[in-house]
């Protein structure tokens, strides 16, 4: 009995929004672009890493941590979590680690959303919100951005029900770039009911921190509020492959979530990483200003070629091509050896979102991208 004569059993997910999920794809890799086309240089500017890598303090501990890697790793990320505590001067009850950030966003959802509650977030936002509240049975309830592509608080206030459980707001937002500011959360946090809880998702707060403005969600927390501050290892601390994320909420509420995360979701290597990284605050300076630089050399290239950006305190920026169609100049790119991701997932089909290279890296994007407009690729 071969598999093409396999039994057909009819699987029927145990939440029918299950299957109103499409999967969701991530930046096309670098790998798998060089077997398709065969090209001899490629850069890839679609997933918001780090183009300085890693902290070389980060890179001495991940490959110190090798050695052990035939141990489970630390259940509790003890040296993590304590460090983590001391830097934003919070208990550890107070903190819950995750296999990237998006870990504990969808175990807020599996926590505290059942079959038939809702979740509000803005829209064009981070689709894994979308993806964790089907996946768990909600509805999400999406609320368009405003003109300017910032989130509408007001808006999103009006669309709590007595079904809402949780509010997403990234802030600054994936994949517009834009933020809110400390005063406008607070009044948001005052309209909330007290049963609905608020998730501030700073994946990009360390590019944001000094922007006009933008609020610590974390000092919020401080202050009396009750809300989840979810943060990334990912992006500014450049260990997007290790997967280390973590979250600062509520005693009761990070208790209950650690009951039900998994008991090893942060490995041994990226523990040891993420710890070393926190100690190197220089270059964690050193790859906000390259960002800074790089974001305005590239805003003003592609400026030059009569293109619109949103103004983003991320690491990126989204490009509206005035016209064009982002999947046709998204194709053209990659026949070009350059990797930038496409919106039409998020509603926005005439746009791109680029991440922030290094010069190299930007002045071969913006050659490949001026050829494309100038030349009627698109």
């Amino acid at each position: 009995m071969g598999l093409s004569n396999m039994k057909q059993y009819k699987y029927r997910p145990a939440y029918r929004s299950v299957e109103d999920l499409l999967p969701y794809h991530t930046g096309k890799p670098i790998e798998e672009l060089s077997r398709e086309l065969g090209l001899e240089r490629i850069i890839k500017l679609a997933s918001n890493e780090n183009p300085m890598g890693m902290s070389p303090f980060a890179m001495a501990a991940a490959r110190e941590a090798l050695s052990s890697l035939n141990r489970y790793p630390d259940g509790v990320a003890y040296n993590l979590k304590g460090l983590l505590a001391e830097r934003h001067g919070v208990p550890g009850n107070m903190i819950v680690l995750g296999n990237g950030s998006n870990d504990i966003l969808e175990l807020l959802v599996q926590l505290l959303v059942c079959e038939g509650d809702e979740t509000v977030y803005g829209w064009p936002a981070f689709i894994v919100y979308r993806l964790c509240t089907l996946a768990h049975g909600g509805r999400g309830v999406e609320v368009p951005l405003d003109g300017a592509m910032v989130h509408d608080l007001d808006a999103m206030a009006e669309a709590v029900t007595p079904n809402t459980r949780i509010v997403f707001i990234a802030n600054p937002n994936n994949p517009t770039g834009s933020y809110v500011t400390g005063p406008e959360i607070e009044i948001f946090l005052d309209a909330l009911p007290e049963n609905v809880v608020p998730v501030l998702d700073e994946a990009y707060f360390e590019y944001a921190a000094d922007r006009p403005g933008y609020p610590d969600g974390i000092e919020l927390l401080k202050q009396g509020r009750s809300l989840v501050v979810t943060r990334t290892f990912s992006k500014a601390y450049g260990l997007a492959g290790l997967r280390v994320g973590y979250a600062v909420m509520p005693e009761k509420l990070a208790e209950l979530l650690n009951r039900i995360r998994q008991p090893f979701n942060v490995n041994s290597v990226g523990q040891a990483a993420a710890t070393a990284a926190l100690e190197d605050e220089k270059f964690i300076r050193e790859t906000v200003r390259l960002n800074r630089t790089e974001m305005e050399a590239l805003s003003d290239g592609v400026g030059s070629l009569g293109l619109e950006m949103t103004p983003s305190a991320g690491n990126f920026m989204l490009i509206d091509l005035m016209g064009a169609k982002g999947e046709t100049v998204y194709q053209a790119l990659l026949e070009k050896g350059v990797i930038v991701r496409p919106m039409t997932g998020y509603g926005l089909p005439g746009h791109l979102r680029v991440t922030i290279g290094n010069p190299d890296e930007n002045r071969y994007f913006l050659e490949k991208l001026t050829e494309i407009i100038l030349r009627n690729e698109a």
